[in-house]
């Protein structure tokens, strides 16, 4: 099975802390441990250096930090690139669906879900995806839940 990990899950299995950090780390590991092939878009290490060196943690983690914890999941997860052939496809499917704004990065993720026909996509905020289309609605599902 092959599952892509939306920035939420990957960011709350890295923070023991985190409310969703259980549910989010068994996913992970999965993919660690091979148990399903796991995949991530290229966005999503940008997004994931961006919140975890600005969260307001106490000590905050630093850039060295994100960057060591983000090469660390990158030896078990797949990047995927995305093209400007998918950056026009999320592009046109908001300006479709009269989205404006942060949506835009939520629909590079799935973009990148449907690029490598992946089974399903985890996120902490399902509602950011099923908005975007039925196949994508389909397969996004939230650790923990069924």
């Amino acid at each position: 099975m092959k599952v892509l990990f939306d920035t939420s899950v990957i960011l709350a299995a890295s923070l023991p802390k985190h409310p969703n950090h259980a549910s989010c780390f068994i996913q992970l590991r999965a993919a660690k441990l091979s148990q399903v092939q796991g995949c991530l878009s290229t966005h999503s290490l940008a997004e994931l250096y961006s919140v975890m060196t600005r969260l307001p943690s106490q000590p905050r983690m630093s850039p060295q930090e994100a960057k060591t914890l983000i090469e660390s999941h990158l030896q078990y997860l797949e990047a995927i690139p995305l093209e400007t052939v998918d950056y026009q496809a999320a592009i046109a499917q908001l300006t479709d669906l009269n989205l404006p704004g942060g949506g835009v990065f939520d629909a590079l993720i799935a973009q990148a879900a449907l690029k490598v026909s992946a089974d399903r996509i985890l996120t902490l905020n399902p509602s950011h995806f099923t908005r975007l289309n039925a196949a994508i609605a389909q397969i996004t599902q939230v650790p923990g839940q069924n």
